[in-house]
């Protein structure tokens, strides 16, 4: 059963900074991470191994300009960031990996400057003013595009073709229901892999399994309940030993 493994960069890197807190900006340990998972589903239980057709991974390039934060002045280079070092460093390891196809989409080319949810929130209620902000508080306001695209296509085109008979989708957003009605009504198995992370019910709906690969997060909460239900041995979420 060749089997396609679609991993969302971003959700990927926000779950394994979950898992591994500690390894948070080691590009190295996210590569070999993403590629063990992947692997992982080709060896399901109660069913035949399964062959590998290949891994593709979805991300950004990383916000590389310089940017002026508007309260302390100061001109910021973001190349510099332990994030931009960070996301390159993972993307260039993913390019050396055998059978692993990097898909990178883009950044907005205008970008602003915005506050967390936290910090707007106390704003809002008069819990903070204007004048309490430090240059801390913001971030630049950057969205990808072309990911998710990128993907709808990627399981469209693998469905259409007969390339594979099986799809494991590593991400959590409802906007693949489309792409994943499509796969299954061309008779591929779908899988969704949330990485222990809850999962949209329209979602749930549209998968023929469910199976977490990766070890559960310390702290996480009992197993929703509708990811319980009607899943067979062969679905049953397995945790993978990580080090």
């Amino acid at each position: 059963m060749p089997t396609a493994v679609l991993t969302d960069g971003g959700y990927f890197i926000k779950r394994f900074r979950r898992i591994e807190p500690h390894n948070c900006y080691d590009a190295g340990r996210a590569a070999e991470l993403a590629h063990r998972w992947a692997l992982a589903h080709l060896t399901p239980p109660s069913e035949e191994t399964r062959s590998l057709y290949r891994i593709f991974f979805y991300d950004c390039p990383p916000l590389t300009k310089k940017m002026h934060n508007p309260i302390s002045g100061q001109c910021v280079d973001f190349a510099k960031s332990a994030e931009a070092v960070f996301r390159t460093e993972l993307h260039d390891r993913l390019r050396h990996m055998r059978k692993v196809a990097l898909r990178l989409g883009h950044l907005t080319e205008l970008s602003s400057w915005t506050a967390s949810s936290r910090v707007l929130e106390g704003l809002l209620k008069g819990r903070m003013q204007f004048g309490d902000l430090t240059a801390e508080d913001l971030y630049p306001n950057v969205r990808q595009k072309g990911v998710d695209m990128r993907i709808g296509i990627d399981i469209s085109s693998l469905a259409l073709k007969r390339q594979v008979r099986q799809i494991v989708l590593m991400a959590g957003d409802a906007d693949f229901i489309p792409a994943a009605k499509l796969a299954r009504r061309e008779g591929v198995d779908f899988i969704l892999d949330p990485m222990w992370s809850s999962t949209p019910k329209g979602l749930i709906e549209h998968v023929d399994g469910m199976r977490s690969v990766c070890p559960r997060p310390v702290g996480h909460a009992q197993e929703p309940a509708h990811e319980k239900k009607d899943r067979t041995p062969a679905n049953a979420a397995l945790g993978i030993a990580g080090g």
